[in-house]
């Protein structure tokens, strides 16, 4: 290499010659030298590729099934409660009455509702309190121009209904707090519920509410509680609700 450098300096074809030579073998040599190393990045770049592929579709896949499940759970529900209904074998009438929330009253022992609607608009005691599908709450004092409405979380609410899908009848209780309580035959609640989803719908009983109005979930942390399906702080408009049975025979 010495010796070419030297020569190559006195501009000799036969060293330029050589020079080029030595070049075209250096760089080939290069090219050769680090085609394996160039092949395994690929490789390597294509297998982390496939992985993060793979990855994607694992976690796809996971969600699919969730959804599945979630949509099982419904269908299963809504079977259920056809099943309710054909089981009480009444025809029901409804009524519907839209509310405005006037005055929220909330104390630790009193949680209630005043609305704008009264026995002008045909209410009475007793008519259930609805946000959008849920249950909220009863009337429990009517005047002229507005009612009151007892909420679920009052300490003085006991609402009967039906667990679903075990099918088990209970009474949710208000607590005075954002939960309710589930009272219940504790043994054979515990061992039916398991890990499934417990939804609370009215049962109907009593004749004081329509059944299949959906009431909360239980709380997977504490199974002797509920949480409402509704934030009773945040109610501006809710649905007064009656209905008439209609014995089918």
């Amino acid at each position: 290499s010495i010796f070419v450098i030297i020569l190559s300096n006195y501009n000799f074809k036969v060293i330029q010659f050589i020079k080029i030579g030595i070049n075209e073998i250096t760089y080939r040599a290069s090219f050769l030298i680090s085609a394996p190393e160039n092949k395994m990045e690929n490789i390597n770049s294509q297998i982390k590729d496939h992985l993060k592929i793979y990855d994607n579709y694992k976690n796809i896949e996971s969600e699919l099934e969730k959804f599945k499940q979630k949509e099982l759970m419904n269908n299963f529900l809504k079977m259920e409660n056809e099943k309710l209904r054909k089981l009480i074998d009444e025809s029901i009438n409804t009524n519907e009455i839209l509310a405005k929330v006037l005055i929220d009253k909330e104390s630790p022992f009193l949680k209630s509702i005043i609305l704008n609607k009264g026995t002008r608009d045909k209410l009475k005691i007793g008519m259930a309190v609805v946000d959008e599908v849920y249950l909220v709450g009863k009337i429990i004092e009517v005047n002229y121009t507005n009612s009151r409405a007892l909420l679920l979380s009052d300490l003085n609410s006991k609402i009967p209904v039906v667990l679903e899908p075990i099918g088990m009848q209970a009474v949710v209780s208000g607590t005075g707090g954002d939960i309710g309580e589930i009272q219940y035959t504790k043994e054979e609640y515990t061992s039916e519920i398991k890990d499934q989803e417990i939804i609370a719908y009215t049962s109907g009983l009593g004749g004081l509410f329509k059944p299949g109005l959906p009431v909360g979930k239980i709380s997977k942390d504490n199974i002797n509680e509920i949480n409402f399906f509704s934030d009773f702080r945040q109610l501006e408009y809710v649905k007064i609700i009656s209905f008439i049975v209609e014995d089918n025979n």
